[in-house]
Order: C-alpha cells, then structure tokens, then sequence
C-alpha cells in the first residue's frame, strides 16, 4: 500500500470539489451575505457529528471578523438551548444529507419565530433545504474517503464555504486590522495593534532627567539611578534639547574631557531620536531597530518629555 498515493488522491478529490464549488456559486451566495448583514441578533450555527465541529470553526471566524456569531448543538437546543434563538436572529443550519433529525426538529420552532434559515448541505431537495430561506448548495459528488463514508471533502467544502461568507462580510462591513485585534486582546497581533507606547512608558519619577546646566556627574548618577542607559537634558521651559547616554560618556572619556567639569549639554547628542505620545508600541520598536537604539523618549506636541521606553519592556510586553 502506498500511504502517499492515497494523499495525492485525497488531495485531487477535494481540489476538484473546491474548483467545482467555486465554479457554481450562485446568487444565493449574496443572498446569505444580505442577510447576515441585515442581521440585528446574532448567527447561530447549528450541526451535529462532523458538521457540527465545522460549524463551530465557521462560527468562530464569523465572530473573530465582524459579524457576532456563536455555535448551538442540535442535541442541546432540542432540550432547552434553542432559547439562545431569538427574533433577529440568523441561523446557519448544517447537514450534508439536509435530513439529520436533531437539525430538522427545530426547524419548525425556528421558522415559528421568524428567524431565518440559511442550509449549508449536498442536497438542495432536502428537508433541510426546504425549510430554508437560502440554500448554499456545496456540490460533493463523492468523499474523499475510499468508502465513501466518513466525511472528508463534503466537510472541507463546508469550511471553505464558510470561510468565503466570513471573509465576504468582513470585506462589505470594512473591518479592519484594528477591528480584528479588539476581539483577540491576548494574542501577539492584538498587542501590536493596540497597545501603545503610553502603556509600558517610564513616566513621573522614573523618567531621567537634568536641567542643561547639569554637570556630567549629576546626569550620570540619574542615569545609574533610573536604570534607562540615558538621561534627558531638557531646557528651563522642560523642552528636551537632547540625550545623555553611555556612548557620550565613552567619547568624552576618550577625547580625556574633564567629566567633572563639563556641563551635560556640552556633551550630549543633540537631535536625539523621540517617540509622539499615543503612538503604537510597536512602531516605538520597528524605530528603535532600524536606528540601533535601545530606548528613546516619548514627547508630547510641545516637545515635552513625558515618558521613555527601553527596547527589552517592549520585548517583554510581546509587542513582536
């Protein structure tokens, strides 16, 4: 037995049922998008076996791209869950046969309470079919299954198509990267999208900071004590001039300039790289690595410091 064989054979068959699927939507494509975006409740996926757990993936995706949507199990809702189902409602009904009795049975309350029913089934005459307002018709001649049993492209037909409607009505609604981030807060894409610099900044006390008139001295014990690497020099109206890091101290040192002496503003980097309040965290770090820096302060729009942030919190914050 050839264990690849038989993968490029499953493989050819759900291809072809995807072109084939592809190739016949019809209306009733833009028929279930318009009603799902007319749609005032919520869409309730229901399936059981197989069916179910794909409904339960296309329910998800809905939620996660802008159209609220949760899964029922038939099984359940024929004992009480169907009071998850209210009028405004849109129920997506799943059955690739289109006569899974657990489905069927709630049909009949379904249309009593005027929710309207879109079938995801292999049989457009079908019990299930004729209960609904729109019919996606996936088109599966046969499984990919050597028995023609256990379901295999009708399911991957089923996802994809589900898929399709997701991706559709995110692209009509006009949701957004930032959109798509607010329903996934802990993931890395929803801190890179929504967290910003003020939210890991050092600010107040922890900020570092000397008047222009400091001497080096003082701006090196601010520079031990706030643990940054740098310290701000900022002008009597608090506007930053400029930075005061340890390579500025290494060159002095190496030009055997008198640190106890010199004034910090003689020896800092003037035009120092900052940050706008309010910014993403993430652009503050795409900054820091194409300038090769390790942190930087975030000013207001008078110039003002109002925070610093070091390359290693926003490494730890998780905004890559």
């Amino acid at each position: 037995m050839s264990f690849l064989k038989t993968a490029h054979t499953v493989f050819e068959n759900e291809i072809n049922a995807l072109s084939s699927l592809q190739s016949q939507l019809d209306d009733s494509f833009d028929n279930a998008c318009e009603l799902i975006m007319n749609c005032t409740g919520k869409v309730v996926v229901c399936g059981m076996g197989k069916s179910g757990h794909i409904g339960n993936k296309i329910a998800a995706t809905l939620a996660s791209t802008g159209s609220p949507a949760f899964f029922m199990h038939p099984g359940e809702a024929n004992h009480g869950d169907l009071g998850m189902l209210s009028k405004g409602d849109v129920l997506i009904g799943i059955s690739n046969s289109g006569e899974t009795f657990e489905l069927n049975n709630l049909l009949p309350v379904v249309k009593r309470v005027e929710v309207p029913i879109i079938s995801i089934t292999n049989n457009p005459t079908s019990t299930l079919a004729k209960f609904s307002d729109v019919v996606l018709n996936i088109h599966v001649d046969q499984e990919a299954c050597s028995l023609g049993l256990a379901p295999t492209t009708s399911t991957t037909s089923t996802l994809v198509l589900g898929d399709a409607l997701a991706v559709a009505l995110l692209e009509a609604k006009g949701f957004t990267a930032t959109d798509f981030a607010l329903s996934h807060p802990g993931g890395s894409l929803g801190r890179r999208l929504l967290l910003t610099v003020d939210d890991v900044m050092a600010t107040g006390d922890e900020l570092p900071l000397v008047n222009e008139d400091a001497k080096v001295t003082d701006a090196l014990f601010e520079i031990s004590d706030k643990g940054l690497g740098m310290t701000g020099v900022t002008n009597q109206q608090g506007n930053l001039l400029g930075v005061f890091t340890d390579g500025d101290l290494r060159r002095a040192l190496d030009k055997h300039i008198d640190i106890h002496q010199s004034l910090v503003s003689e020896l800092m980097t003037h035009g120092s790289i900052t940050f706008e309040k309010g910014r993403l965290a993430v652009d503050a770090l795409n900054t820091m690595q194409d300038k090769k820096i390790n942190a930087l302060f975030v000013i207001n729009t008078e110039n003002k410091p109002v925070g610093a942030v070091k390359m290693h919190t926003l490494l730890k914050a998780g905004v890559v």
